[in-house]
């Protein structure tokens, strides 16, 4: 099995045109770099050296483009990868990309919420930072700020059990807006700038993230402020025993601030809680979620600042997130809000976090109702859980059972294709295995059936031909008993034809030498056509060549005649025929009428007194087997006939004058008579011609039913008696 070939002629590599023209594309690509070589460096030589580039590329694009082609016409040849590639489209694809669909819409979300619950876990943190410093101000505010170190210790003791890493730091304001909005009050004091300068730097905690800020910046409002400040510590030794990989790293704190609630406030305080292991390992208790460092910083309004060079050294530390990675996690990032210290600058900081679908989702489902042990969220996961495994077994089921669908349809289209390559090569006996009793299956029978059709048509055809050729030689045998070729008589003139309505017919026509001048003439029609009335026509040949050497009149030689056929011919046929023997001195003719068709007598050549008769005397046809010949003796009738010089004799077959048109209606003896009798003077061809000619004219496009035949006989001047002599039959037969 081939693959169907490429029309001759096309500009492929198929085709010597095709190669040809891709290996024109090379040589340009190659005599371009040649040429560029010999070049000096300059426009020519680029503009050289671009053709031969694109000349190649398109030389590519061919080749390319040819080898799609035929691995694609090699791969869907089959109907089967038709079929099975088709219900990967249709059926596999679509559902993987749903599936994948789905599963991204799911991961998506589910990174999206952890970023949201990092987001919000942080905030929520640095709102209590800000709480943290509100009531630490209210309380130093209420106690005095000599008194500030020992609250702030006390505080930091207090909530070191919660947030161990929880740092204070009691610093002055400078000029914060709300303290120059009140300057000019009447409760402002001219000293305040000194007393202000007077406050020290107080701190409490670790402070192991960043030193304790001097000053309060001046951007920050007298509502104080609560956000995540970016820092980058480098130099020395770590007190918090980091490595100087993530020293230089990216970090983050959460910070609160808040001045008192004054006209003019001298200090405010900041409570830092960094973004250590600790708050991670808290942070993962609550969301199943693990923060890791800093990725990058993404300055919001371009600013190249501390945010800036926070996002240099965060970007330096991508390959080293300090999260090691665990079974069942995914990588991601979270978006976080970050303001720098120093100007106010708002930025986004980029944290690695990694997920846990499993425990973010039992957080999240943990409040969910309990049913059986499990909580709601549990079941509908372990329901969604059992359909999706349903629907991966549908669809493995349904590839499966595409699968086999496809291999029954090829399988049938493929034997179909071998059955019909079997018959193209002539092999009939191929049968088609019939597996379903489907339209496949039926189409299968049917081609069994047309195979063996086709086969006993062809065994027919063989069975037909070989048939014809053995009718064409039995009609060649049964011409070569009628008589050949024009007979010349000493005045008489005889024309006679024959035309079988098959390869062989049953009638039959002879000329007897009896003596020196005496002629016996017969016509004889077989019933029925074919073989059947070959054969016995060929038997009343030889029959009458013997009678005729017995009997000189032709009563005599009818009713032996009739003794003899009736013995031997089949009880369903018979033969009809006229006998007639002519004699040249006496000019008469003898003839007997056995049940044939008559005889047409015309007289005087084309005298005013010529005419025309139709002559039929009684007779019965030959062998009826009807009470051992007596009915035939006593019907049948010799006639005698004086014959002048230009008289006419016309004896014929039925088949000329039961000739019938497309309504049935036979030509007859009348119009046959009327033809004779009109052109009986014309040259026995003109006439032979003009009958045939009318006879056609009258059948039109109906077939002939019936062998014809004529005999046409005109009497000439009479001669001595040395040149009438009939002689020998071959004598007679001239051709």
């Amino acid at each position: 099995m081939t693959a169907p070939q490429e029309p001759a002629g096309r500009a492929s590599l198929a085709s010597s045109r095709g190669r040809l023209f891709v290996a024109a594309l090379v040589g340009i690509r190659i005599l371009a770099w040649l040429v560029v070589l010999a070049l000096p460096p300059g426009s020519a030589a680029n503009a050289i050296d671009t053709i031969g580039s694109v000349s190649l590329l398109v030389a590519l694009a061919i080749l390319i483009s040819r080898l799609v082609l035929i691995g694609k016409r090699r791969l869907l040849w089959r109907v089967r990868r038709k079929l099975i590639l088709s219900y990967m489209f249709i059926g596999v694809v679509p559902a993987l990309l749903i599936a994948a669909f789905f599963l991204l819409c799911g991961l998506l979300l589910f990174f999206n919420v952890s970023s949201y619950l990092v987001k919000s876990d942080l905030r929520d943190l640095a709102e209590e930072a800000r709480f943290i410093a509100e009531s630490s101000t209210v309380e130093v505010n209420r106690a005095g700020l000599e008194n500030a170190q020992s609250i702030l210790s006390r505080r930091q003791q207090t909530l070191s059990a919660r947030y161990p890493a929880l740092s204070l730091a009691l610093l002055a304001t400078g000029s914060p807006p709300c303290a120059a909005a009140s300057a000019g009050s009447a409760d402002a004091s001219p000293h305040t700038a000194e007393r202000q300068a007077e406050i020290a730097t107080i701190a409490t905690g670790p402070w192991r993230h960043l030193p304790p800020p001097r000053s309060l910046p001046m951007w920050i409002a007298c509502s104080g402020f609560s956000g995540i400040v970016p820092y980058h510590d480098s130099g020395g030794e770590p007190a918090d025993g980091r490595s100087a990989s993530q020293r230089d790293a990216t970090h983050l704190v959460v910070r609160g601030a808040a001045l008192p609630d004054v006209a003019s406030p001298r200090f405010a305080i900041v409570a830092d809680i960094p973004v250590d292991a600790d708050l991670r390992r808290t942070i993962r208790l609550r969301t199943g979620i693990s923060l890791g460092d800093v990725v990058e910083i993404l300055p919001e309004h371009g600013s190249s600042g501390t945010a800036g060079r926070s996002a240099e050294a965060g970007r330096t530390e991508r390959t080293g997130l300090g999260l090691a990675p665990a079974r069942g996690e995914w990588d991601s990032v979270a978006f976080l809000d970050s303001t720098d210290w120093t100007d106010g600058v708002t930025a986004t900081a980029i944290a690695q976090i990694r997920i846990s679908l499993a425990g973010m989702y039992d957080r999240l489902s943990s409040t969910t109702v309990r049913s059986g042990g499990r909580n709601v969220g549990q079941l509908l996961a372990v329901a969604v859980l059992v359909v999706g495994v349903l629907f991966l077994i549908i669809e493995f089921v349904a590839l499966v059972m595409g699968l086999a669908l496809a291999r029954s349809i090829t399988g049938s289209v493929h034997e179909l294709f071998e059955g019909t390559e079997r018959v193209r090569r002539g092999d009939f006996t191929h049968k088609i295995p019939i597996t379903a009793r489907d339209q496949l299956g039926e189409l299968a029978s049917s081609f069994n059936s047309m195979t063996a059709s086709i086969e006993e048509l062809l065994r027919q055809a063989e069975e037909k031909k070989r048939l014809e050729e053995e009718l064409r030689i039995a009609r060649r045998i049964q011409t070569s008993l009628l008589p050949r070729g024009q007979l010349r008589v000493p005045g008489l003139t005889i024309h006679a034809m024959c035309e079988p309505a098959r390869e062989v017919g049953g009638d039959y026509y002879d000329f007897f030498p009896l003596d020196e001048h005496r002629l016996g003439i017969l016509i004889a029609d077989v019933s029925g056509k074919g073989t059947s009335a070959a054969f016995y026509m060929a038997e009343l040949k030889g029959l009458m060549l013997s009678l005729t050497r017995i009997h000189r009149s032709p009563r005599q030689l009818l009713i032996e005649a009739d003794r003899i056929i009736a013995e031997h011919l089949d009880s369903r046929s018979f033969i009809t025929l006229i006998y007639a023997v002519l004699d040249l001195d006496a000019r008469t003719l003898t003839y007997c009428r056995a049940g044939h068709t008559p005889l047409i007598y015309r007289t005087s050549g084309c005298s005013p007194d010529a005419r025309t008769r139709v002559l039929a005397p009684d007779g019965l046809v030959l062998g009826l087997k009807l009470d051992q010949g007596e009915k035939f003796r006593d019907l049948l009738e010799e006639s005698e006939l004086s014959l002048q010089t230009g008289d006419v004799l016309v004896l014929y077959t039925d088949g000329l004058s039961e000739a019938m048109n497309a309504d049935a209606d036979c030509f007859g003896d009348g119009r046959l008579s009327a033809l004779v009798d009109e052109h009986g003077h014309l040259p026995f061809d003109e006439l032979r011609e003009r009958i045939l000619r009318d006879i056609t004219a009258f059948v039109g496009d109906a077939p002939q039913h019936d062998d014809m035949t004529m005999i046409l006989i005109r009497v000439d001047e009479a001669a001595g008696r040395a040149e009438t002599a009939v002689g020998t039959k071959e004598d007679l037969l001239i051709c």
